[in-house]
C-alpha cells in the first residue's frame, strides 16, 4: 500500500506601498508540505501451508499483530514527516531575499542624505532673508506675510517658521501625489528602471541644492526632491515582492532599522558639516548638499549594479491607465477616509478601520507638526546652534531605535492595541512639556517621551490595521491607511507653522496637546484587542 500525501496553497500577497502606492496582488504557488511518500510493509500472506486449525490462527493473529505494527510505523512516519515538513517550511518562510538587504542598503544612503537637511532649515532660511536679493522670490512672499504679520502682531523671528512649514508641507504633499504613481508605473515597467529614476531625482534635487544662491532655485530643489521620493513607498512594494508572510516582517523591521539609523546618523552628519563649512568662505551649505549629493550618485550606482528586478514581466500590469486609475483612488481625500476601495468587509470592521483612519491621521497631523517645528523652537527659544540641533535629532532617533530594538518588537498580539493606546497616552505631557519648557531639562523629559511615543505608536497601528480586510485586500488597506499618514504629514507642518508664527509656541503646543486626547479616545473605545 503506497501513501502519497502533498499539498499546496496559493497564497495571495498584496503589494503594499506607502503613501498608497500600488496595489497589485501576486500569486505564489508555494510548496506548502514536502511529504515523503510512505511504502506500508506488506501483510503477511494467507496463503500459508497448514494442516491444523492452530496454525491457521496463529497466522492470523500473527496478521493481526504485524497489521498493529504496521499502523503504528505508518503513524511515526507520518509524525516524523509533519515534524520535517514543518521543519522545512519554517526554513522555507524565514529565508531572506537577497533584494531586501539591497533595498536596505539603499533606503539607508538615501535617508542619510535627506535627514542631513532637517537641523539646517532655521539656518538656511536665515541665510535667504539676509542674502536673497530684494527683487528675489523670498522678499516677495516675505511682503504678503508682513501684511499679516502687522494684523496678528507675529514677531519677525518667527517669519522663518512660517516659511519652513510652507517647504516641509510642499514636500510631504508632492510625495503624497507622487507615491501611487510610482507605484502604478512599476507595476507596469518594472520596480528597477523606475526606483533608479527616483533616485536620479533625488540627486538632481541635491545638485540644485548645492548651487541654490537664491530662494527660488532651493524651492525648485525641493520640489523635485517630493516629486521623487516615492522611492520609500516603491521599496516597500519591493519587499512584498520577494518576501514570504514571515519573512516580510524580517523585511520591514530592516526598514524601520534604515528609519532609525538615517535619523540618528544624518542630522549630525549635516550639522558637523555645516559647523566646518562656516569657517570657511562662501556660501556655508554647498558642503552638507555635496554631501548628500555623493550620497546620492553612491545610492544611483548601488542600485544599478546590485538590484535585479524583484517584477517578472508576467506579473506586470498590462495598462498604464488602469494602473495609474487605481492609483488616484489613493489621492482622492474623502475615499481615503472612507476606505471605499475597500470591498468584502462587514460594517463592523469597516467602521473599526475608519475608526483607525480617523486615529492615526490626527495623531500623525499634530506630531509631523511638533516635529517640524521643532528645530525653529530650539533654535528660537534656546539658541540652538546647528550641532546642538544635530545631538537632538540624535538622541531622539537613538532612543526609539532602542526601544524598538527591544520593547516593541516583543509586544505579544494582545497587548498591540494597549501599547498603541499607552504611545498616544504619552505624547499628550509631550506636548505640554515642550511647550511649556523655559530650561533645556523640561524640553528633553518631552521629547524623551516623545520619541517613546514614536516607537509604540506607529508600529502597532499599522499592526492593528494589518488585521482588518481578506488576504486578497490587505495591499489596498494598507495603501490607503499609509495614504492617510502622507496625508497628515503633507498638512501638518504648514498648519502648526502658522499656528507657531500667529500665537507663538507655547500656545500652539499647549493646544496640539490638548487636540490628542481625541485619537487617545477613538482608539481606547475601539473593538479592537
Amino acid at each position: 500500500m503506497v501513501q502519497t500525501r502533498s499539498s499546496s496553497r496559493v497564497l495571495d500577497d498584496n503589494i503594499l506601498h506607502s503613501s498608497g502606492a500600488s496595489i497589485t496582488t501576486l500569486k505564489k504557488t508555494i510548496p506548502d508540505d514536502f511529504y515523503k511518500s510512505v511504502e506500508s510493509p506488506s501483510v503477511m500472506s494467507e496463503n500459508v501451508l497448514s494442516d491444523s486449525k492452530s496454525l491457521t490462527k496463529r497466522s492470523v493473529s500473527a496478521r493481526s499483530h504485524h497489521s498493529s505494527e504496521i499502523a503504528n510505523a505508518d503513524t511515526k512516519v507520518d509524525g516524523e514527516s509533519d515534524k520535517n515538513n514543518d521543519s522545512k517550511e519554517k526554513d522555507e518562510t524565514e529565508k531572506i531575499h537577497p533584494m531586501v538587504y539591497v533595498v536596505f542598503f539603499s533606503l539607508l544612503l538615501d535617508l542619510l542624505a535627506f535627514t542631513m537637511i532637517l537641523p539646517l532649515f532655521p539656518s538656511l532660511l536665515d541665510h535667504y532673508h539676509k542674502n536673497d536679493g530684494p527683487d528675489g522670490l523670498y522678499q516677495r512672499i516675505l511682503s504678503v506675510v508682513k501684511y499679516f504679520q502687522n494684523i496678528v502682531g507675529a514677531p519677525d523671528q518667527f517669519n522663518s517658521v512660517l516659511f519652513g512649514g510652507f517647504l516641509g508641507s510642499m514636500f510631504s504633499y508632492l510625495q503624497f501625489v507622487a507615491s501611487p504613481v510610482v507605484g502604478g508605473l512599476s507595476d507596469v515597467y518594472g520596480r528597477r528602471k523606475v526606483l533608479l529614476t527616483c533616485l536620479v531625482g533625488i540627486a538632481f534635487s541635491y545638485a540644485l541644492w548645492a548651487v541654490s544662491h537664491s530662494f527660488l532655485l532651493f524651492v525648485v530643489a525641493r520640489f523635485i526632491g517630493g516629486l521623487s521620493k516615492g522611492n520609500v513607498s516603491l521599496s516597500m512594494s519591493i519587499m512584498a515582492d520577494v518576501s514570504s508572510n514571515k519573512a516580510r516582517g524580517v523585511g520591514m523591521a530592516l526598514v524601520g532599522i534604515a528609519f532609525s539609523v538615517g535619523f540618528i546618523v544624518g542630522p549630525v552628519i549635516g550639522a558637523l558639516f555645516s559647523k566646518w563649512a562656516q569657517a570657511q568662505t562662501g556660501a556655508w551649505f554647498v558642503w552638507p548638499a555635496t554631501f548628500a549629493l555623493s550620497l546620492g550618485i553612491a545610492d544611483i550606482l548601488f542600485v544599478a549594479v546590485c538590484f535585479k528586478e524583484t517584477l517578472p514581466k508576467e506579473k506586470r500590469a498590462k495598462s498604464v491607465a488602469n494602473s495609474l486609475s487605481q492609483a488616484a483612488s489613493y489621492i482622492y481625500i474623502l475615499d481615503l477616509f472612507r476606505f471605499t476601495a475597500v470591498k468584502d468587509l462587514s460594517n463592523t470592521d469597516l467602521r473599526e478601520l475608519q475608526r483607525l483612519g480617523v486615529v492615526y491621521f490626527i495623531y500623525l497631523f499634530l506630531y509631523s507638526g511638533l516635529e517640524f517645528t521643532l528645530t525653529f523652537l530650539t533654535h528660537h527659544k534656546f539658541s540652538y546652534t546647528k550641532m546642538q540641533q544635530g545631538w537632538m535629532f540624535f538622541a531622539i532617533g537613538l532612543t526609539m531605535a532602542v526601544l524598538q530594538g527591544s520593547f516593541v518588537r516583543r509586544v505579544p498580539p494582545s497587548r498591540t492595541k494597549s501599547t498603541a493606546v499607552l504611545g498616544l497616552l504619552l505624547i499628550i505631557p509631550s506636548f505640554v512639556c515642550v511647550g511649556l519648557a523655559t530650561s533645556p531639562v523640561l524640553l528633553y523629559v518631552g521629547l524623551f517621551l516623545f520619541a517613546v511615543s514614536t516607537a509604540m505608536v506607529v508600529p502597532c497601528m499599522t499592526t492593528l490595521v494589518s488585521r482588518l480586510g481578506a488576504d486578497h485586500q490587505k495591499g489596498t488597506v494598507m495603501g490607503i491607511f499609509r495614504s492617510l499618514g502622507a496625508l497628515a504629514r503633507a498638512s501638518g507642518p504648514i498648519v502648526a507653522s502658522f499656528a507657531y508664527w500667529s500665537v507663538g509656541s507655547s500656545i500652539t503646543y499647549l493646544v496640539g496637546g490638548a487636540l490628542l486626547i481625541v485619537p487617545w479616545i477613538l482608539l481606547k473605545r475601539s473593538l479592537l484587542v
